[in-house]
């Protein structure tokens, strides 16, 4: 007669291993009431998800920042003016064919083209900082 202890490990065991065969086998046949189905079972892939209704998809501070380069590397733009506030126009002394150059060179440092009617509207460095932390594709 075996000891109680080497039952129960007997018992585990074949309760592991009628397990793994159920889990193993690929596929499985579920009867309905007319059709029979073949159901695999199979894993899904991990799917990244970005969440759209965020508020702002890149951080507006590294956002501001990398703004403020683009537009200090203008160069017909004095550095010691630009600022987060600064206003293409007014502040910075560009007239509209500078600041579409320096809109360009927004989207040339996020990597996305602007629509030429949202980039009417973008007229300093807040309104930039505005629409491309709030774009789903700026990287």
């Amino acid at each position: 007669e075996l000891p109680l202890a080497c039952l129960s490990i007997m018992f585990s065991r074949a309760v592991l291993r009628t397990a793994s065969r159920t889990v193993a086998s690929a596929p499985a046949v579920v009867a309905g009431p007319r059709v029979a189905q073949v159901a695999a079972a199979r894993q899904l892939p991990f799917v990244a998800i970005r969440a759209f209704g965020a508020e702002s998809f890149l951080d507006k501070k590294e956002v501001t920042e990398r703004i403020m380069m683009v537009v200090s590397n203008f160069e017909k733009v004095d550095t010691s003016k630009v600022n987060p506030e600064a206003k293409f126009k007014d502040d910075l002394d560009l007239d509209s064919l500078d600041a579409v150059e320096v809109v360009l060179g927004i989207e040339e440092e996020f990597a996305l083209e602007i629509p030429d009617a949202e980039a009417d509207k973008i007229l300093s460095v807040a309104d930039a900082v505005e629409y491309i932390a709030n774009h789903p594709q700026a990287k």
